[in-house]
Order: structure tokens, then C-alpha cells, then sequence
């Protein structure tokens, strides 16, 4: 049985919509300064930093929400989310708005990231487990590890990491007083 050649990468880089049957798209982005993915099939837009508006008394990751079409969606700083200094913004800064599934129900959020860098295809069998020490976020924030040659890119487990109920409940716990009980 002849042997196919191998590439030095174990990710492939194929242009949206070239998945193979055995494989996953993911999208990379830089997050200070680090490299990380995210299943494709969760993405629904890019778009440009162009503002937000900032909403009181929201814990740090959860930076404001942006007017997407008439839609209100919530935007989480990743890097805050994940216990690091919130994202400086700058040319190549981006939101990609994301769906997630919360009780049945399909939640627009936007995550802010440093620059979106490129499409993945990947292998099933390439995506190693999740470490069980030593990466720079909650463990259960990460899907599995991609390789890429000499470089690994942390693939995010985006449910995990955009947990609405854990929000909510981290929300819950940075205001003070319940709105109905503030008078005038």
C-alpha cells in the first residue's frame, strides 16, 4: 500500500467551505498575544470594532452591547473572561458574534478579540485533549489543543466559556442592590 505524503503541520489551511469529510473549521484569533480557535460551526459574523455601549455595575469581562440589525447582543472581553487585563483596542480588533445554545434557545453573544487570523481545517484525530495542567485558562474552558507544527492553538469549548447560567450568575453576585430596591 503506497504511503501519502505528510505535511509538516497537522492543521490544514483550506478556504471556507473546503471542509473534508473527517474534518472541523475552525477560526483562529489572537488573544494577547496567544493563538486560539473556534469551532466554525458556532460563528455566525465577524465584524469590525465600531463602539459599544457600555452598560453599569457589569462585571469587567462583560464590556457592553452592541446594536447588531435592530438586535441587542451582549459582547464578553475574553481576555477578561478568562482573568487577564481587559482587550486595549486597536486597528485589527474585532467582534465575532457567536451563537450560543442556552436552555434550547439559539443567544447572538460577541466576544472582542485582538485580530482574526485565519480559517482551519482539521482532522478529527488532530485535535490532542485538553491539557491537564499548565494552560493560562480554566481548563474546562478548553476543547482540545490543535497542532500546528512547532505551535499548538488552544481550541475553545465556547459553550463552556460563554456559559450563560455562569454568567449570570457572576453578574449576579457584581451589583449591589437589586434595581427594584433603589428609590428615589
Amino acid at each position: 500500500m503506497p504511503s501519502l505524503p505528510t505535511t509538516t503541520a497537522s492543521a490544514s489551511r483550506q478556504l471556507p467551505g473546503q471542509e473534508s469529510p473527517g474534518s472541523r473549521q475552525f477560526l483562529t484569533f489572537t488573544l494577547g498575544g496567544e493563538l486560539f480557535a473556534i469551532p466554525i460551526e458556532h460563528i455566525r459574523e465577524i465584524i469590525e470594532f465600531g463602539g459599544l455601549t457600555e452598560i453599569p455595575m457589569m462585571p469587567n469581562f462583560l464590556r457592553g452591547v452592541i446594536n447588531l440589525r435592530g438586535a441587542v447582543v451582549p459582547v464578553v472581553d475574553l481576555a477578561a473572561r478568562f482573568g487577564r487585563n481587559t482587550t486595549e483596542i486597536a486597528r485589527r480588533t474585532c467582534i465575532v458574534i457567536l451563537e450560543v445554545v442556552q436552555e434550547e434557545q439559539i443567544l447572538p453573544l460577541g466576544v472582542i478579540v485582538d485580530a482574526v487570523n485565519e480559517v482551519l481545517s482539521v482532522e478529527h484525530g488532530q485535535v490532542e485533549p485538553r491539557p491537564a495542567f499548565g494552560a493560562k485558562i480554566r481548563a474546562d474552558f478548553i476543547e482540545g489543543m490543535i497542532s500546528l507544527g512547532e505551535r499548538f492553538v488552544i481550541a475553545l469549548d465556547i459553550q463552556q466559556v460563554l456559559s450563560v447560567e455562569e454568567m449570570s450568575t457572576l453578574i449576579g453576585f457584581s451589583g449591589s442592590e437589586e434595581p427594584s430596591a433603589v428609590t428615589a
